[in-house]
């Protein structure tokens, strides 16, 4: 693929779309892009100002939208535009039609890339009745599972908290803290007797 190159001048409209959405950075396709739309007389301002973002020199841009501005737009052409319009449509009538196709087989299927592949009936048909397996499971162990209580023992001891409770006058809650405290930390159990006998005064 590195070794090939695509004339994007050869591309059709749609191929030329294509490359676009692909590499939206890609200024030569959005430049090749615009100017066919200009010549057909659908560049809308919106296709020119998403071009004109990844565009190096917007100069181009304009002069392109400047030549379409004195351009023919008279009826003259507009005979043989619809000629060419309809001797498709009669050549289509020309031809027999071979086999009418049934409603059924007309009918369109869309496919979502990563989806489904089968349609609600195709899977009611294959569908099991093992297959609900989880919703039954989910629900029997929820059941099983005792009900948590709340813990009464909550072990957060910091001596923050505990200076906290002393401001609010909370003396007991502080003393238990700094006692607990006091056991998890051997090496500082003097100091934080010392705040317990300061507690006591208050």
């Amino acid at each position: 693929m590195v070794g090939q190159s695509i004339d994007i001048h050869r591309l059709n409209l749609e191929e030329l779309l294509g490359v676009v959405s692909i590499y939206p950075w890609y200024a030569g396709a959005r430049l090749e892009l615009c100017s066919r739309m200009a010549h057909a007389g659908t560049l809308s301002d919106r296709e020119l100002s998403e071009a004109a973002l990844y565009m190096g020199s917007r100069r181009i841009l304009s002069e392109l939208v400047r030549q379409n501005r004195n351009a023919d737009y008279s009826d003259a052409s507009v005979s043989t535009l619809l000629q060419n319009v309809m001797q498709p449509a009669e050549a289509a009538q020309e031809v027999p039609a071979q086999q009418e196709e049934t409603p059924q087989e007309f009918a369109r299927r869309i496919f979502v890339v990563g989806g489904d592949y089968f349609s609600k009936e195709e899977y009611k048909a294959a569908r099991r009745e093992g297959d609900n397996i989880f919703p039954s499971f989910a629900t029997s162990d929820r059941e099983d599972l005792p009900l948590e209580t709340p813990r009464d023992d909550f072990d957060l001891c910091t001596e923050t908290l505990a200076q906290i409770y002393a401001e609010q006058g909370y003396f007991d809650e502080a003393r238990q803290i700094y006692s607990k405290l006091s056991l998890l930390y051997p090496e500082k159990s003097v100091y934080f007797a010392a705040l317990i006998e300061k507690l006591d005064k208050n």
